[in-house]
C-alpha cells in the first residue's frame, strides 16, 4: 500500500485555485502574550513546498521557556527552531511540530501528507528535502511526535544506550516517555521510568512500561535520561547512577538556575553529566548522520503506543490562551503530555 495522499479532498480542491488569499500564524510577541496574526498565504519557491497544516503540537517544555521570554540571550541563536519566523526572544513564531498535506510543489509531493520541523500556522513554506512524507499505517496525529522522537533518539545515541544496559529515564513527560518507549525497542537488562506522580506512574504502566517512585528505583543505571527539568529530578538522576554512569540532560531550564549536590560523592564515583542539544547530532555519529536522516529515522520509530500520548487537543483559534496556560502551568494542563493544535483542514482530512 503506499502511502495515501489527501483523502477527503477533491484534486480540484488540492489546486492552488482552492487556497486561501490569507492563512494565520501564531506569534509570540512579548513575554506571556501570543496572537494570531493574519498574513498574506504565502508563497512556494523553486524546490519548496506549500503545505497546509493539519496538526501542530505544542512542546511544553520548549514552548513554555519561550512564551514566557526566558531564553538567554547567548543561545538565542542556537535555540531558534529550524523554520520560525522572527527571532528570538520575539516577536517570534516558533515551534517544531507539524503535520500537513503539501499543495504546491513537486509532482512527487503534491497532495502528500509530510512532517516538517514548522510550527503552529495554517500554512508553511519548507524546502522539499526538509518534507517527510509519512511511512505506510502512520497516522497523521502519530507524525507529530517525530520532532520529539528526534530528541529522544539523540539522547540514547548521546549516553550511548546499548544491548544489555540497565537504563532509568527520569521524568514521565512527553520528553521522557518519548525516550523510553524509542529505548524499550532495544534488548535492554532494565529499563525504569522514574516519575512522582502516582496517576502519571499508572498511566506509563497501560504503555507496557516500568515505572517506578524515586524511592523505589534501581541505583546500578549504566545510563540515566534525565527530563523532568527540575533539580530534584537530577539529584535523583544522579543518586541512581552507578559507578562510572552517564547521565543525559535532556531538559532545557532557559533562564532558570538549578542547584544540585556534586560535593557529596559525585567525582568519587567518577559520573559524568552530558548534555543534549538537537540541533546538533552527537559527535560519535556526526559524521555519518544528516539531521534529515535522524529525523527520518524517528519518524518510523513511532508506534500505536504513541496515540495514547495525545492527551488534547484545540483549535487554532484557541491556541493563544491554551499556551498561555500551558506556561503558566494552569490547573487543566499539568495532565498533559501533548496537546495537539487542530486547523480547518482537519475536518476535512482521512487516514487511509
Amino acid at each position: 500500500m503506499s502511502q495515501p495522499r489527501v483523502t477527503g479532498v477533491s484534486q480540484d480542491e488540492q489546486g492552488a485555485s482552492a487556497l486561501p488569499r490569507t492563512s494565520r500564524q501564531y506569534w509570540t510577541e512579548a513575554a506571556h502574550t501570543g496572537a494570531l496574526r493574519e498574513v498574506r498565504l504565502p508563497q512556494a519557491g523553486s524546490g519548496e513546498a506549500l503545505i497546509e497544516t493539519l496538526h501542530s503540537g505544542i512542546s511544553r517544555g520548549t514552548e513554555s521557556v519561550v512564551h514566557r521570554g526566558e531564553v538567554p540571550e547567548n543561545v538565542a541563536a542556537i535555540m531558534q527552531a529550524p523554520f520560525q519566523l522572527g527571532q528570538l526572544p520575539f516577536p517570534v513564531s516558533h515551534g517544531y511540530l507539524n503535520v500537513g498535506v503539501v499543495r504546491q510543489g513537486s509532482e512527487e509531493l503534491l497532495g502528500r501528507t509530510v512532517f516538517t520541523l514548522a510550527g503552529h500556522r495554517e500554512h508553511v513554506v519548507v524546502p522539499e528535502a526538509d518534507c517527510h512524507v509519512l511511512p505506510e499505517d502512520c497516522p497523521s496525529e502519530r507524525a507529530v511526535f517525530a520532532g520529539v522522537g528526534e530528541v529522544a533518539l539523540n539522547a540514547l545515541w548521546e549516553a550511548p544506550v546499548l544491548a544489555g544496559d540497565r537504563v532509568a529515564v527520569v521524568g514521565g513527560g512527553l520528553i521522557g516517555l518519548t525516550t523510553a518507549l524509542f529505548a524499550s525497542k532495544l534488548p535492554l537488562q532494565r529499563l525504569q521510568v522514574v516519575e512522582i506522580d502516582a496517576e502519571r506512574r499508572e498511566f506509563i504502566r497501560e504503555l507496557g512500561l516500568d515505572a517506578v517512585a524515586p524511592e523505589d528505583a534501581a541505583a546500578d543505571n549504566d545510563a540515566v535520561l534525565h527530563s523532568s527539568a527540575s533539580s530534584a529530578g537530577l539529584a535523583t538522576a544522579l543518586q541512581i547512577a552507578g559507578d562510572d554512569a552517564v547521565i543525559v540532560e535532556q531538559s532545557w531550564y532557559g533562564t532558570g538556575e538549578q542547584h544540585i549536590a556534586l560535593g557529596a560523592d559525585f567525582h568519587a564515583r567518577r559520573l559524568r553529566i552530558v548534555a543534549t542539544q538537537v540541533g546538533e547530532i552527537p559527535g560519535s555519529r556526526r559524521m555519518r548522520r544528516t539531521r534529515g536522516q535522524r529525523l527520518a529515522t524517528a519518524l518510523e520509530m513511532l508506534d500505536p503506543r504513541f496515540d495514547m500520548l495525545i492527551s488534547g487537543r484545540s483549535s487554532l483559534a484557541e491556541l493563544p490562551g491554551v499556551m498561555q496556560d500551558v506556561a503558566t502551568g494552569a490547573p487543566w494542563t499539568r495532565d498533559q503530555i501533548l496537546h495537539l493544535i487542530d486547523y480547518p483542514l482537519t475536518e476535512n482530512h482521512a487516514f487511509g
